[in-house]
This record gives C-alpha cells, sequence and structure tokens, in this order.
C-alpha cells in the first residue's frame, strides 16, 4: 500500500463499499420478490392445467360412450 493513505480515505472507500452493497441488497430483495411472484404465477398455470386436463379426461369418456351407443366406435386395431 501507498504510504499516503489516510483514515480519511480509507474511511471514504469504506462508505462507498458500504453504500454499493446496500443497493446491491435493495436490488436482490427486489428480485426475491420477482421470483416468489413467479413461482406463485407458475403454481397457478399448474393447477389451471390440471383442471383443464381432468375436464378433457371427463369429455374424452363421455365422447367415447357416446360412440359406442351409436355404434360410431372404430373396431380396435390388431
Amino acid at each position: 500500500m501507498p504510504e499516503n493513505v489516510t483514515n480519511e480515505l480509507l474511511l471514504e472507500h469504506l462508505k462507498r463499499i458500504q453504500n454499493m452493497l446496500s443497493r446491491h441488497g435493495e436490488r436482490l430483495d427486489d428480485l426475491r420478490a420477482d421470483v416468489t411472484s413467479v413461482k406463485a404465477d407458475l403454481a397457478t398455470v399448474k393447477a389451471d392445467m390440471a383442471t383443464m386436463t381432468g375436464r378433457m379426461d371427463r369429455v374424452e369418456a363421455r365422447l367415447d360412450r357416446i360412440e359406442r351407443r351409436l355404434d360410431l366406435a372404430e373396431a380396435p386395431a390388431e
């Protein structure tokens, strides 16, 4: 280290570093909030997809039953 480094200069640099760390901490908090929001949205999408899949399965079962009752179902491939 150079000989002319003073306590005031060190203190000034430490304050700058502290300010930068504070800003990075705030940005990290914002990112955490964003990730939490994305996770919640993804959970909602997954639940909606599960609901739609269940509905589609029920519609397919009903359609199969209707086709059988009307003798419209094709013979299974052998």
